[in-house]
């Protein structure tokens, strides 16, 4: 049989547990009260430590909003610090162990269910770090060329030079090779050419560089070079390099018109041609005798034939 308790002895056991308890929280408020000074401190060292970062994260970083990102996961830490250091102070280590684990299979999930969010983010505050570019500069990733126009943490935003904004997600620009146009401030210009058999490399490549250096937008005129490249079916191929300020004015575009027009107009000056395209047929070397015969075989059946043709149309016109 089941021994119910009378009422009396309930309530003398709901008056040891309550009492129990009490003594337990009683004993406990030192420690609480300590616990909650702790989380004050560290919520004020915590706003003041993620006012300072994020002052000397902008001094440093391009982008305000990597920055402000930053600070506000350093300010994040600083507080959870101070709150798992109170909770084992009240002696909760079991819910200080069961948080972190919490965190971290949330954070495990959000990893996964945000995986390209989460790289692109990682992505835009890695390049923050180490600035590969900043906005301003033109730049050449993944078939997109053209100017930084603002860098976000998710993406970057770049003017082509057709005048289109595009969108680009910042792991695109982590990951594969960056070319940067800016940073060294210049650029060299490559111009090629083809000059006859009949004319002088040498003479090609003297008056080619002394029309080039004559133009003011030119920097570092003793570079300015003309290199054979080979042999073309019909001309000698040659490079002309010079080097100009990048970015700057004229524009490439424009320099690079320049060359163009100041390479053929020191070739016309020094009687040097730009061949056009040219076949020559040389029938006495080896084989070439082989297909003259053939040539002419073929002509002379074409020649009998055009005659017999013309015998035939006069005799039945008799």
């Amino acid at each position: 049989m089941i021994n119910i308790p009378s009422v009396a002895e309930a309530e003398k056991l709901i008056e040891e547990k309550l009492g129990g308890w009490f003594d337990v929280v009683i004993s406990h408020i030192p420690n609480f009260i300590v616990a909650v000074v702790i989380a004050i401190v560290f919520s004020i060292i915590a706003r003041f430590a993620g006012q300072l970062m994020k002052n000397l994260l902008r001094r440093s970083l391009d982008s305000k909003q990597i920055a402000d990102l930053m600070a506000s996961i350093f300010k994040v830490i600083v507080l959870c610090v101070g709150l798992f250091i109170a909770l084992d102070f009240m002696g909760l280590k079991g819910t200080v162990t069961s948080l972190l684990a919490g965190a971290g299979i949330v954070g495990l999930a959000i990893g996964f269910a945000f995986q390209d969010m989460t790289e692109n983010l990682i992505a835009g505050i890695a390049m923050g770090i180490r600035k590969p570019f900043k906005a301003g500069d033109v730049i050449e990733t993944d078939d997109v060329f053209g100017s930084v126009h603002s860098i976000n943490l998710r993406n970057t935003l770049i003017e082509s030079f057709y005048g289109q904004l595009i969108l680009v997600p910042n792991k695109v620009l982590f990951r594969n090779v960056l070319k940067n146009y800016t940073t060294l401030g210049v650029r060299r210009i490559e111009v090629p050419v083809g000059i006859s058999y009949g004319d002088d490399i040498e003479k090609a490549k003297e008056v080619i560089v002394d029309k080039i250096n004559e133009f003011d937008f030119v920097i570092r005129k003793d570079e300015t070079a003309v290199y054979a490249e080979g042999f073309g079916d019909s001309s000698i191929n040659l490079l002309v390099w010079f080097w100009i300020k990048y970015p700057g004015e004229p524009d490439f575009m424009t320099v690079r018109h320049k060359g163009v027009v100041a390479v053929k107009q020191a070739l016309d000056a020094a009687d040097i041609s730009i061949p056009f395209p040219i076949r020559t047929l040389d029938f006495g070397i080896k084989g070439g005798e082989k297909l003259d015969a053939m040539i002419s075989d073929k002509i002379n059946q074409q020649s009998h034939k055009q005659q017999g043709d013309s015998n035939t149309g006069s005799n039945q016109s008799e």
